[in-house]
């Protein structure tokens, strides 16, 4: 199968599954190449191979890029948002993948700062590593919870023990099982809400392999399903849930688990606010990048369809 029957073959499988009104297919490297998908009979006219929609829409505030590993995500995605900076006050790149490649890419390093890119004045890179984030705030409640034990003495007494024998010490521990990934959905919850405070004109992610950038979108769901657990606990158990959230890390900034359901309750607002943000077409919009192979071109089908299951606009498609 040659190049041009794998775009077609991309563009039929597609067909039905975008929310966006057409869809422009970008082909990188083969010159004088696009396709347009019609989402009614009166097709719009040949769209021009390039990403040029993104840089005029003054909307837009979210720019997600992703697709398979190895296609040309990070150039992409520094590309465009070296373009957005000259159009946009504030502009920030952000890696969610854990093998980073921003800092090979502007040939500097980047750490979870946002840190301004050598040559630009308002262009800003960081990258980010969920995992670390989840192995700290591990570490910090498994700290707590030993320190809560130790205070109620020798042999488990005290409130501690009491607690404990009532099977509450755990409940931390508890929701994290029942909602896996939960961890790593608050990490993500609390890049957002640092994000946010930022007040960049536009954020442009760099992101994981497909399967883990699907999975960072549904990050607010999981967030919000375990909000609604720790709620029902608390009007099931009363005064009891509030002595054992004390007991075990306090308000938002603790570490233990009462600092766990602090942090849901602190985060909750933003990440609902960000969520419908991402389901709005005129702030959000998600471009896949694939090369000219079946395997490349089968994820990315499966990509878009995803992406319009979760109402998240895809309106383009690098090929590089």
């Amino acid at each position: 199968m040659d190049e041009g029957e794998l775009i077609d073959d991309l563009l039929d499988g597609l067909d039905g599954n975008s929310p966006s009104s057409g869809m422009k297919v970008v082909q990188s490297g083969i010159p004088q190449v696009s396709s347009t998908l019609p989402a009614s009979p009166l097709a719009p006219p040949t769209l021009e191979p390039s990403l040029k929609n993104i840089i005029d829409k003054r909307s837009l505030r979210w720019v997600f890029v992703g697709g398979k590993g190895g296609v040309g995500k990070t150039t992409t995605s520094c590309s465009l948002a070296a373009e957005l900076s000259r159009h946009r006050s504030k502009v920030l790149v952000i890696s969610t993948d854990p093998a980073h490649n921003l800092s090979d890419a502007f040939d500097q390093k980047f750490g979870k700062e946002p840190t301004l890119v050598h040559g630009f004045d308002n262009l800003y890179c960081m990258e980010i590593d969920p995992k670390a984030s989840m192995r700290e705030r591990s570490a910090a409640m498994d700290a707590q919870q030993k320190a809560a034990a130790s205070s109620g003495g020798q042999g488990g007494g005290g409130l501690a023990g009491m607690l404990g024998g009532m099977g509450l010490g755990s409940i931390a521990k508890d929701i994290g099982e029942a909602i896996p990934g939960i961890d790593e959905a608050l990490a993500f919850g609390e890049l957002l809400k640092s994000v946010v405070a930022m007040e960049h004109e536009v954020i442009v992610f760099d992101t994981a392999p497909t399967g883990h950038t699907l999975r960072m979108l549904q990050f607010p769901d999981m967030i919000r399903k375990a909000t609604g657990i720790v709620t029902k606990m608390e009007k099931s158990m009363g005064g009891l849930f509030q002595m054992a959230k004390n007991m075990m890390g306090g308000g938002a900034g603790g570490g233990g688990p009462g600092g766990l359901f602090g942090q849901l309750g602190a985060m909750q607002g933003v990440v609902d606010r960000v969520s419908e943000q991402f389901k709005d077409p005129s702030l959000t919009t998600f471009v896949a990048v694939c090369i000219p192979e079946f395997l490349s071109v089968y994820e990315t089908e499966r990509l878009v369809q995803e992406l319009g299951r979760q109402r998240i606009d895809c309106r383009s498609i690098v090929v590089n």
